[in-house]
């Protein structure tokens, strides 16, 4: 008969390989998990940095590496490009009031569905999102062919009514989601205590959701103000937003002024994000 001893070695040699063989298992896909996410970071993070570094060129086109540094295109930003300013301040009117009035329409449309289990409810929540599934190419041309078909022309308005298009989706989806992690013990016990529907509102679910609400009221003036295919099919000859502004530049010399518009506008996205995340937890309402 063979030894105890024979016998337990003869158990513990392929339990230690099976062993061994899980653990280079685990450490190589830790590896190739780290190497493609350095990899995306990379990918995300280069264009923003050569953009940045662009900016500070000293050259009078745009050149990386830029052969000097300057601040000249900040300055002459600042001091000499009245058209760039003028379509800055016409992006953030169209942001602003595009995302007012997604506010009202979302948060409308998010009470009313979203403690519905009806199959209708849904077909109207899955019309309301429908916008974030379509090409925004695709969307601005069915608006035009929509607003020409009314005989409404384009004006400011119709880029305006364009840009809630877009934007409502987030609003509406953050919102849907606070008001489904909102306890409806706190709206009954709200009633029972003689509050009117109104006032339960304002005094309870409001302030319950207003951070998701302000989650995606962000979200929606960040992609309203960066948009480019909805404003570019919906604006008129004189409601040149920033965005179609800056294409209209590089398109034509490669104007490095392009390149400073960028800085600042990475740099004041980073800040508000980094607000928002402070302030409400922007992160929480968008998984």
């Amino acid at each position: 008969m063979p030894e105890p001893m024979s016998v337990g070695r003869a158990v513990a040699a392929p339990a230690r390989r099976e062993s061994l063989r899980s653990s280079i298992e685990r450490r190589s896909f830790r590896v190739v998990l780290g190497v493609l996410a350095a990899l995306s970071i990379v990918l995300l993070m280069a264009p923003t940095v050569i953009v940045i570094v662009a900016s500070f060129t000293s050259a009078f086109s745009l050149k990386f590496p830029p052969p000097g540094y300057s601040t000249r295109w900040y300055l002459a930003l600042w001091n000499d490009s009245p058209e760039i300013i003028a379509a800055f301040v016409l992006s953030l009117k169209v942001a602003a009031i595009a995302t007012g009035l997604s506010v009202v329409l979302a948060v409308s449309a998010a009470m009313a569905l979203a403690r519905r289990r009806e199959s209708w409810a849904r077909l109207i929540e899955s019309v309301f999102l429908s916008p974030l599934m379509l090409p925004t190419l695709a969307l601005g041309l069915a608006l035009l062919m929509l607003f020409n078909l009314a005989g409404t022309g384009l004006s400011f308005w119709t880029l305006v009514i364009g840009h809630v298009a877009i934007t409502a989706p987030y609003i509406v989806r953050t919102t849907t989601a606070s008001l489904v992690q909102l306890d409806g013990s706190l709206l009954e016990s709200a009633r029972s205590l003689g509050a009117s529907a109104m006032h339960a509102f304002v005094t309870v679910t409001l302030p319950l959701i207003l951070p998701g609400i302000a989650a995606g009221a962000f979200i929606a003036f960040m992609y309203s103000f960066d948009n480019v295919a909805v404003s570019l099919f919906l604006s008129d000859a004189r409601s040149e937003v920033l965005p179609i502004r800056m294409w209209h530049i590089i398109e034509s010399n490669l104007d490095v002024r392009a390149a400073a518009v960028s800085g600042v506008l990475i740099s004041a996205t980073l800040g508000l994000m980094l607000l928002m995340e402070r302030l409400v937890g922007v992160s929480r309402h968008i998984r």
